[in-house]
């Protein structure tokens, strides 16, 4: 089986376990096993509650610019902040952990994708900006490294 193939029936299986309502779907064989994990179940066609984007703007329009001391490392894309691998996991790094160019730092859910933020040089995490299932805006600062 071509790795286009298995993309392709691991998307399948996500759409499959959104559908379902499925936080785990994990499908073996004797050529290869694909696990397909979300951190939330959630149904097909799900929006993002609007009562939860207003609260998010609230606290853009109150908050005024922050300078911080460091490099750091803003959303790429809009989507749900998770600090973690999964629910039950330690976050993949937290206040004053040290950490090198390229290591991944938290993921953000887009659209069913998950997509891992890498940390853009080495340093230490003096702060971490959001809480984990936090909805987060493009732009938004999520991490500080000093």
């Amino acid at each position: 089986m071509e790795i286009n193939d298995l993309k392709e029936l691991a998307f399948a299986f996500a759409d499959k376990a959104a559908q379902k309502n499925l936080a785990k779907l994990a499908v073996k064989t004797d050529e290869f096993s694909i696990t397909v994990e979300t951190h939330a179940p959630v149904s097909a066609g799900a929006a993002v509650p609007a009562a939860q984007v207003a609260e998010v703007a609230a606290q853009k329009q109150e908050t005024p610019e922050e300078k911080f001391d460091g490099t750091v490392v803003f959303a790429p894309l809009v989507g749900t902040f998770y600090a973690a691998n999964a629910p039950e996991e330690p976050p993949l790094v937290e206040v004053g952990d040290s950490v090198r160019k390229g290591q991944t730092l938290c993921i953000i859910e887009a659209m069913k994708t998950m997509n891992t933020i890498e940390c853009p040089c080495d340093g230490k995490v003096s702060r971490v900006l959001v809480q984990n299932g936090d909805l987060v805006e493009y732009n938004q600062p999520l991490i500080v490294i000093a």
